[in-house]
């Protein structure tokens, strides 16, 4: 049985894959553009024209880059039988609305969303064990 925990923000997805008593760890970093656009700026006149800020354009690209962060996880937990997914933001859920939108097999095996803030690898290890009530590997 393979065995997956997740802990994903916007930055990067740690995972832990437990399989035939194994265990392996992956880690996948979502290459996205992190935009802090600058405000509008203002006329040296009263009342005078200001530029805008489309931040429209910013949430597009943004939204591409999460979908091919996702691709990348899903491509990456392919044939698990469990799954679980941890975070501190709304990157876990953004994930798996995705699954459950055009993955469905795959979002099927997601056992839970869980809220967590970062972790040690260790904890993250001993979490997903728990979770799974899997021994510790000697």
């Amino acid at each position: 049985m393979r065995q997956i925990g997740i802990w994903m923000d916007k930055k990067e997805a740690l995972g832990v894959v437990y399989e035939d008593g194994k265990e392996s760890e992956f880690s996948i970093a979502s290459e996205m553009d992190f935009y802090n656009p600058k405000g509008g700026s203002r006329s040296k006149t009263k009342w005078g024209p200001q530029d805008v800020v489309q931040d429209s354009k910013y949430l597009e690209a943004e939204k591409h880059q999460m979908k091919r962060y996702f691709q990348k996880i899903i491509d990456e937990v392919q044939g698990v039988d469990q799954l679980v997914l941890y975070g501190p933001a709304e990157a876990s859920g953004k994930f798996l609305k995705e699954l459950e939108e055009n993955h469905v097999q795959l979002a099927n095996k997601v056992k839970a969303l869980e809220k967590a803030d970062s972790m040690t690898s260790n904890q993250f290890k001993a979490t997903v064990r728990e979770f799974f009530k899997i021994d510790a590997p000697l």
